[in-house]
């Protein structure tokens, strides 16, 4: 792992007049924003990106329209790199996927920043931080949206696409910020010792990424960040009965708080849901556990997990249990993460409703969306591979032993596809495909959901009712620009193929 010196360029030194080089414009607004956040701070900047402009077309434009932005002072370098942008510039701001090891133009940089230092070099705000291989951003984004009930003024950012830059000039000491972070956005803070989260919170770990680390033991060590600037009066939350978790919190200089999906062993402090769902919390100042999680309106036992997680770190910052139970009741989640989105009806008495689930890119994710309906569903399924095993998806889609087994695999075309096929029959588990398009297979899709509706109708049932799941259990890359764009342009298609009648 690469320790960077501490603290930060923008701690001793005002953007104005300062060339400043953004490397890796991007899609998803990361880049966008820094490039506006050093121009309206008087800055000239250099947006380079190995893109060219007319795979960047939509962020360029952005840019070059808004008239709020000083144009003279924005120059584009996109399509490739040029080495005197990065020696030449007084700081780098990099992207999170762009790796720092062996790239050469980094290491021509005098200074290397990226948005999430910046933001914290300069912003007051108190900080969440959510990090971990599953469940991130609904944690994130369910503890933002708790505290936002709870009456605070709050912010979320970072890996759920949003640059904390956006909003930094909103910030005070007042108004809490929660930073989903990857493994490679934490690798861009080691050592800077500017990370000092009021509470952080660890979700499960998973192999992930092993395309990029090689090994867990290096991408558990970026993890490791989240905590590394935490000192005894914060709170750390992190796994039970989990090596990993073990692991944080023996090695936290915070207050550790344990969750898991079962009782906690006596004496410990955390949180747990009962075998009936409901989800219960204990503190050291609190004389009995409380009810923190109860009736949710998104789907699936991780999710409940995911949500009680949420109301720990709440619970730890001053939020009353009871509250958390009543605030989130009412939350519907968040897009892309088994996110609800279209009814087709295609006669009376039939529907399908489908769910998005886009960011589920590890086979654990599709294989624990496969049970969370309590009900058989339709899976969509496959990608790209980065070095993972889909063992785990492959033993959940079997039939034999399965809670609810999955009526229907399609699976898109891609190398992680290409691993997860064997497993599947090895295990005698029937799908369809690989489809070489998302088109080609909704349409193949329909025919058959049609099959069964007009099956049921001969059969005299009158209430037929079908689940559609796109939890594809790997990357996107190849066949969409990335997951989100994979997710978006899944419910496009779902809304031109399916038609109501």
């Amino acid at each position: 792992m690469r320790r960077y010196p501490a603290g930060s360029y923008f701690q001793t030194h005002s953007p104005a007049g300062k060339r400043i080089t953004v490397m890796g414009l991007g899609l998803n607004g990361g880049g966008e924003e820094a490039v506006r956040f050093f121009l309206k701070r008087g800055a000239f900047v250099t947006a380079t990106d190995l893109k060219s402009e007319a795979e960047l077309a939509k962020t360029v434009r952005a840019l070059k329209d808004d008239p709020a932005l000083d144009a003279a002072r924005l120059r584009f370098a996109l399509g490739g790199h040029e080495l005197a942008d990065f020696a030449d510039a007084d700081a780098v701001i990099k992207n999170p996927a762009v790796k720092y090891e062996g790239n050469r133009f980094l290491a021509a940089a005098r200074t290397v920043e990226s948005d999430l230092s910046t933001f914290l070099a300069l912003s007051a705000s108190p900080i969440i931080a959510v990090s971990g291989s599953k469940g991130k951003s609904t944690t994130a984004s369910a503890i933002h949206y708790g505290l936002c009930r709870a009456g605070f003024t709050a912010f979320l950012g970072g890996n759920i696409t949003v640059s904390p830059l956006s909003f930094l000039e909103q910030t005070t000491v007042r108004t809490p910020v929660v930073l989903e972070l990857s493994s490679w956005q934490l690798a861009d803070l080691a050592g800077r010792g500017i990370l000092r989260p009021r509470v952080a919170v660890i979700t499960p770990i998973m192999r992930d990424h092993q395309n990029w680390y090689g090994s867990m033991k290096s991408y558990v060590a970026d993890k490791k960040v989240i905590y590394a600037g935490q000192d005894a009066s914060a709170w750390t939350i992190c796994a039970a009965r989990d090596l990993w978790g073990d692991e944080f919190a023996a090695e936290t200089p915070a207050r550790a708080l344990r969750y898991g999906a079962v009782p906690l062993p006596a004496g410990s402090f955390g949180a747990w849901l009962e075998p009936d769902g409901t989800g219960m919390i204990r503190l050291p100042d609190m004389r009995e556990p409380a009810v923190a999680v109860g009736a949710l309106l998104i789907p699936g036992r991780h999710n409940r997990l995911n949500v009680l997680n949420a109301a720990l770190a709440l619970a730890a910052l001053g939020v009353p249990p009871e509250m958390c139970r009543t605030v989130f009741a009412e939350w519907r989640g968040i897009r892309h993460r088994l996110e609800y989105f279209r009814e087709w009806q295609p006669a009376p008495g039939c529907a399908v409703r489908f769910y998005n689930d886009t960011t589920a890119t590890v086979p654990e994710a599709a294989a624990a969306a496969v049970q969370a309906f309590c009900k058989p569903v339709h899976l969509i399924a496959g990608g790209t591979d980065k070095s993972l095993d889909f063992a785990p998806l492959a033993d959940a889609l079997k039939t034999t032993g399965a809670a609810f087994p999955v009526i229907l695999i399609c699976l898109l075309a891609g190398s992680g596809t290409d691993k997860l096929i064997p497993l599947l029959d090895e295990r005698g588990v029937a799908y369809e495909g690989p489809y070489d398009s998302l088109e080609g297979l909704l349409r193949a899709l329909k025919t058959r959901l049609l099959r069964r509706f007009s099956a049921a109708r001969q059969n005299g049932e009158t209430d037929a009712q079908e689940i559609v799941v796109f939890s594809p259990g790997a990357t996107s890359f190849g066949m969409f620009q990335n997951e989100f764009d994979r997710g978006e342009r899944f419910k496009k298609a779902v809304a031109e193929i399916f038609q109501e009648h």
